[in-house]
């Protein structure tokens, strides 16, 4: 087995969707990015292909790439298991933890299982999201951006 460490940060602007774990999430504000910006997703993405010793997000979906533009993170994550598979591992869980002030995500949270479930091909009991606030602290707390990180074993396929 080995583990991941993932983390991701985007900011906050009008005029874009809030996504993460793939759930459109009903805000005022929405995060920017290349894709479609899911903290949550970038951040189990980057902890898996750490796992695997296989690079980061940036190494296979550039945001100089304009194949990536507004491209849905989960259609990315399915691309990272593809790989993983391909390498000789298999996903042996995921624990992730948003951290945002508002909104609140508590109702979406077990959708965002499902999404991730669903994509990386395990059982929900293999992925937790979590999400907490900073008490009003750092860029965070100002409702400025959202982060999340993500850690996540994988192990070889037993074939």
């Amino acid at each position: 087995m080995k583990i991941g460490i993932g983390y991701d940060v985007h900011r906050l602007v009008e005029g874009r969707l809030l996504l993460l774990g793939g759930v459109e999430i009903p805000y005022r504000l929405g995060l920017d990015g290349h894709s479609d910006a899911d903290v949550l997703v970038h951040a189990v993405m980057d902890a898996l292909l750490g796992a695997a010793g296989a690079g980061d997000i940036g190494m296979f979906f550039p945001d100089s790439d304009p194949r990536y533009r507004g491209v849905s993170s989960l259609l990315l994550l399915r691309q990272v298991i593809e790989h993983l598979h391909g390498l000789g591992w298999s996903v042996g869980n995921v624990d992730t933890v948003i951290v945002a002030q508002a909104p609140k995500l508590a109702t979406y949270r077990e959708q965002m299982r499902q999404n991730l479930a669903r994509e990386m091909g395990v059982d929900i009991r293999q992925v937790s999201v979590k999400a907490t606030t900073t008490e009003g602290l750092g860029f965070a707390g100002r409702g400025e951006g959202i982060a999340a990180q993500a850690v996540a074993i994988i192990q070889k396929d037993m074939l």
